[in-house]
């Protein structure tokens, strides 16, 4: 069964069980698939179709987008092709494309920009920030699944996630300062908000951004 969304051809996949619910999902293929009651007609299908093009029109743009992402290098926001050429020494960026020597030298180049450019906006926000009385958290880095950071009431330290150098600077500004807002609100109350807003005003808009 074909589709036309945005004046696009979609192929539609439908598997039919024995369900009372409808459900409609798009996968990696950009297929749309369609898990149905045993009962349903084509028209019943192209009706949910036709009620949900909003729903469909949204998945697939998430799931181009991160397709995208998969399919990119992203660093500091941009997104960049990486370029092997064995007789260079050093990494270089040059418009949307890195330069590497080797896959291993790369990555030590990366961990060592990981370090320096969350250090030191980590310093950056905190100078702001001591103003609160509060005293300077152990920075910590790790590559995490769930969270873009953790404060540690236990050892006063906050980690942040590593794979924040994919995003801008200003959105690694911003788990920054709500990890220090929770050395005052150990908790997501409106004071805590409060706190964040007032350094970094915008929140809500990064937050939603960083959950895209």
């Amino acid at each position: 069964m074909k589709y036309i969304l945005n004046n696009q051809e979609y192929e539609v996949i439908i598997e039919k069980k024995n369900n009372k619910n409808s459900y409609i999902r798009v996968k990696d293929d950009l297929k749309i698939y369609v898990t149905t009651s045993r009962y349903s007609t084509k028209r019943d299908i192209e009706r949910m179709l036709e009620e949900n093009v909003d729903a469909i029109e949204k998945m697939i743009e998430k799931k181009k987008s991160q397709l995208e992402k998969e399919q990119s290098f992203f660093y500091l926001g941009n997104a960049y092709d990486i370029i092997e050429v064995s007789i260079m020494e050093e990494v270089e960026i040059e418009g949307n494309k890195i330069f590497i020597p080797s896959q291993k030298k790369f990555d030590r180049w990366l961990e060592k920009k990981i370090k320096e450019i969350f250090q030191e906006h980590y310093e950056i926000q905190y100078r702001s920030f001591a103003q609160e009385g509060v005293s300077l958290p152990t920075l910590k880095i790790r590559a995490m699944k769930t969270r873009w950071g953790v404060y540690n009431r236990k050892n006063h330290s906050i980690t942040l996630n590593s794979h924040l150098i994919e995003y801008s600077l200003e959105k690694l500004d911003y788990v920054i300062i709500h990890e220090l807002s929770h050395t005052i609100h150990f908790n997501h109350s409106h004071a805590f908000w409060d706190l964040v807003s007032k350094y970094c005003p915008n929140y809500k808009q990064i937050r939603k951004e960083l959950k895209e």
